[in-house]
């Protein structure tokens, strides 16, 4: 057996590290008293060496692009109501390690100026005010806290009430009256009726600075153009997933007088499952092209989310899809979610519980959320 008197006949140290013996047959015995006496003869000196602490180094150093081009910051509302501003940007949807954007997107309830047939999931929240788009309106932001309101004149179109531009106006009046957040004023998406219909509506909104929704390259956008300017509105632009008609068009209302600070842009929202990729990429395209410093696709980007509704996957009763109350909420939060992630700045959204989901989804990722519960189920159940 050795002892420890043979491991320190002649040592002046001993320092065991990553100490490891092979051996078939060991029997190694350390008293405590041996390395006692051994320390008093001073035969040997013990050194601790303090630990040393570990410091985590990055992998890689984190790459930051120069970005030549900045987004127009866009103003709507003022005058009699509450103002919000959107774009500004000037790097890519939520860089905030590159740059913390100072507007945070804004999300527009809609509206409608006559009763239409909506899911019973969404149905079931305004039935009460479906006759009076003022109540609607009034509803949203009491209830609700619509922070911007989409009122949809869908009675102009011919091929449904073909109500006149005229009465439209009036609806348009009652509603400004009823709420004092921004208003989008939105036609009916007939390309022959809307010039007159917004035209109209922003001679009764003088001042208000609403965005008129929408002119596309396919109906006489320089009416719609000269009463935004006379009358100090904003204007949507609408062109399907196509950067390239985006720009044209953005360029010819500017040659009529409209300012890039009054000029939103929707590239349109495919929703989940029915071409919300295209829509993803198109936005992508439009924003980077914007930071590159392209001036005709510097505008804020809008998003139609409540297209969402469009899919079947999101209202039809179907046993083994899940509850359709769940599923077409959940149908339109992950569209608009996307749309988030992609570049948008405005969203047109319709289910009470999806608004307010990607609301709390805006405030959490700008470090402002005030609700730290871990129940992600909560969502679900709107009072």
């Amino acid at each position: 057996m050795t002892r420890i008197e043979d491991l320190l006949k002649n040592a002046v140290e001993l320092e065991l590290e990553n100490f490891s013996i092979e051996s078939e047959e060991m029997e190694l015995e350390i008293l405590q008293q041996e390395i006692t006496k051994a320390v008093e003869a001073k035969k040997f000196r013990i050194i601790e060496k303090p630990a040393q602490p570990t410091v985590s180094k990055p992998m890689f150093a984190l790459p930051k692009e120069q970005y030549h081009g900045r987004v127009c910051e866009v103003k709507l509302g003022g005058g009699s109501r509450k103002a919000v501003k959107i774009g500004g940007e000037t790097v890519p949807p939520l860089y905030f390690f590159e740059a913390r954007p100072e507007n945070k997107p804004v999300i527009s309830h809609d509206v409608f100026d006559m009763p239409l047939k909506l899911p019973s999931s969404v149905r079931k929240f305004y039935e009460d005010v479906m006759e009076s788009p003022a109540e609607w309106a009034k509803k949203q932001v009491k209830e609700f806290n619509a922070e911007a309101i989409t009122l949809h004149l869908i009675s102009t179109d011919p091929n449904w009430k073909n109500t006149s531009a005229k009465d439209a106006a009036k609806t348009v009046e009652d509603v400004l009256q009823a709420v004092k957040v921004p208003i989008i004023i939105s036609g009916s998406g007939n390309p022959d009726k809307d010039p007159e219909v917004l035209e109209e509506a922003a001679r009764v909104a003088s001042g208000e600075r609403c965005l008129l929704s929408s002119v596309s390259p396919i109906m006489d956008y320089k009416r719609v153009v000269k009463a935004a300017v006379e009358h100090n509105h904003a204007v949507l632009t609408l062109v399907s997933m196509d950067p390239a008609g985006m720009k044209q068009l953005n360029r010819n209302v500017m040659k009529e007088g409209l300012k890039p600070e009054s000029i939103v842009m929707d590239p349109v929202t495919g929703s989940l499952g029915y071409g919300v990729e295209y829509s993803i990429t198109t936005m992508e395209r439009i924003r980077l092209t914007a930071l590159k410093g392209d001036v005709d696709l510097a505008m804020p980007i809008l998003s139609g989310a409540s297209n969402a509704w469009s899919a079947r996957e999101a209202w039809i009763s179907e046993a083994q899809w899940g509850e359709r109350e769940y599923r077409g909420p959940l149908w339109e939060t992950i569209t608009a979610t996307m749309m988030l992630l992609s570049g948008a700045d405005l969203f047109m959204m319709l289910h009470p519980a999806a608004i307010k989901t990607l609301k709390s989804f805006i405030n959490a990722v700008f470090g402002e959320s005030k609700d730290k519960t871990s129940e992600y189920e909560k969502w679900l159940f709107i009072k």
